[in-house]
Order: structure tokens, then sequence, then C-alpha cells
């Protein structure tokens, strides 16, 4: 290698550490403003060098900065956040924008940089859209839960079709057993919440019809339990599991992995004990609590599980074995699971 380079990104600026392994000069500072223009300058120093390499750490900004990379033809690599921190110890100095471009520079150097997968683009579009999907889904059934429990708070009976039908929707209009800040809490949630449907059933249909035309979402839809949203969620933030070397790996990446009983007492047991995407660990999990159903084929373990500990445990449980058994179909599909909509 002949330059190797590392950039630590916020939102003003992106902290830079290059060296250079043949003459052993290192160069650190600052492209400012954190925008394309400004970094496709800087990229350009390095035009017709030889060998270049730099790295990014996978968190908030990582996008823009591997798409110059790429453009600029540059090796590009994403460093795994969580091991990344990991590989760096114990802090024995204070933490700094510098100290941490200089650490993944350090890492990559001595090829123990813990890599990311850097997803094609069609995926990343993909992924922004699930985001905002799984964003949205929650900010909905938060707004629910703040009408009923204004509803509760005041007394006034919870009835199932409040917001599914014309008639509940006129009940909750008129204010019926309200104070005059419960009417106000209501009149301000039923708008957000139409927006919020609108908005939802717009992405909905966006992905629903990318999983049809999709030869890996498709292959995905043939477990049970997996249907056109989650398969799409699994697909994009799963990524190329030829990857991992076990479908154990693939588990790791999803992040359910469970602590168990510890003789030290020091943790519970039952509790997720690593990171993952929190729309993976989403879809994987509303994929497993279908296991209930009595046509599902993980059924009777279900049960087993539930009546041993509880129904999270189960449903987690069942949810490692939907993502086992999407690493080997995924793998087995080779590069036709990462090809584009048709």
């Amino acid at each position: 290698m002949a330059i190797v380079g590392a950039f630590d990104v916020h939102r003003r600026q992106v902290t830079f550490d290059v060296l250079d392994t043949e003459t052993g000069q290192v160069r650190r500072g600052l492209v400012r403003p954190a925008c394309r223009a400004t970094l496709r300058r800087f990229l350009a120093g390095y035009a017709g060098v030889g060998e270049v390499e730099f790295t990014v750490e996978g968190c908030t900004g990582w996008r823009f900065i591997v798409e110059e990379l790429e453009r600029a033809g540059i090796t590009t690599h994403l460093a795994e956040p969580a091991a990344t921190a990991d590989a760096r110890g114990s802090k024995r100095r204070a933490k700094t924008d510098r100290t941490d471009a200089r650490h993944l520079r350090q890492l990559l150097v001595e090829g123990r940089l813990p890599e990311s997968w850097i997803p094609p683009e069609h995926v990343r579009e993909v992924r922004a859209r699930l985001a905002l999907y799984h964003d949205l889904r929650e900010e909905h059934t938060a707004w629910i839960q703040r009408i009923h429990a204004t509803l509760f708070h005041q007394a006034v009976p919870v009835f199932d079709d409040a917001l599914s039908s014309a008639a509940g929707r006129a009940r909750l209009e008129s204010g019926e057993g309200l104070s005059s800040a419960g009417v106000q809490v209501v009149a301000a949630a039923l708008p957000v919440l139409d927006a919020l449907d609108e908005e939802l059933h717009t992405l909905h249909q966006q992905l629903a019809a990318f999983a049809r035309r999709q030869p890996g979402c498709r292959a995905l839809q043939t477990l049970y339990g997996v249907g056109t949203i989650t398969s799409v969620a699994i697909w994009a933030f799963m990524g190329d599991t030829r990857r991992f070397s076990s479908s154990a790996q693939a588990v790791r990446h999803t992040g359910l992995d469970v602590t168990v009983y510890s003789s030290d007492g020091k943790r519970a047991p039952g509790h997720l004990a690593r990171q993952g995407p929190p729309v993976l660990r989403w879809a994987l999990y509303e994929a497993g609590c279908n296991a209930s159903r009595t046509g599902s084929p993980d059924h009777d373990f279900y049960h087993d599980t539930k009546q041993r500990i509880d129904h999270k445990r189960a449903a987690i449980s069942v949810a490692r074995k939907i993502a086992r058994r999407s690493h080997h179909i995924l793998r087995n599909l080779g590069d036709q699971a990462w090809a584009p909509a048709t």
C-alpha cells in the first residue's frame, strides 16, 4: 500500500489521518465544511498517486463519504462501529476526532479493521425507505397510545373502533367526557395520525412493489412468517451473507444474541446482548411472533419455549432460526440475491 487514510465524520467537519507507507509521512487535518464539494477537492489530490485506500466508520454520514471515495476510484473500507470501539481497548487518553481517525487508520494498516458490508446504491435507497417506514410506524403507535392514555386518564372508555370507524372517529372528535385539555390532545393527534397513515401507505406500496420484483426478497418470502415488508428489511439489512463464515455469525450481526444466567449475578438473563440494525431486529421479531400460529413449522418449539420462559424469549428464539434460514437462502442465491428489482 502507498497511501492509507481514515476519516472521522461529523456534521461540521471531516477529520482525516493519512499515512504514506513508503515515506512514513503522516498528514492530518480537517475537510470543512463536511460536504461533497470540499471532500471532492480533497480527494482530487490523490488522483494518479498509485494505490490509495481509505476507511470511514459506519456511523451517520458514511454514505456520502463512501460515494465520493468510490467516485474517485479509491479503495474503500467501511468500519463496523461497535467492533472498532472494542479494538480500541481501555481508554487511557481523551477521545478526540483526531485520535478516532488515527485509530481507524492504524487498524487498516495493521489489517485489523473490522469491516462492514458496503451495500450497492439500490440497497442504500431501500434501506433509507425502510428506516423511514420503521420510524413512522413507531411514531404512529406513540400517537395512538397518547390518545388511549388521555382517554383512560379521564375515565373515558377506550373503545376498539375509536380510530378504525367513522362512528368511533366522530365520538373522539366530539370530546365526550374529556376536559378542554383532553379535547386539545385528541384534536392535535388525529390530523397527525392521518398524515402518518398517508405516508405509511405510500411507503408500504413502494416497498411491497419492490419485494415482488426482487429475487432475494421473493426467496425470503418462502419462509413462514416473512411477508413483503419484512422480506425487504431482512434482505436489505442482513446484507451479503457470503461474508459470514457461518449462520451463527449472521445471527450475531442481527444483534439477537440473548444474555444467559451468569453465576456472578452481574447481568440478568433474557436481554439482548449485542447491538444490531434496529430495522432488521424488528423485522425478524415480527416474523418470529408468527410462530404462535398453528400452521408455523416452529409452532411446537415456540409454545414449549413460551411455557418454560415467556412469549418474548420464544419469539426471539424463532427470530434467530429465521435469521439462520435467511442467511442460507441469500447465500445460495449468490449474486442474484442482490440484483436490482426488474
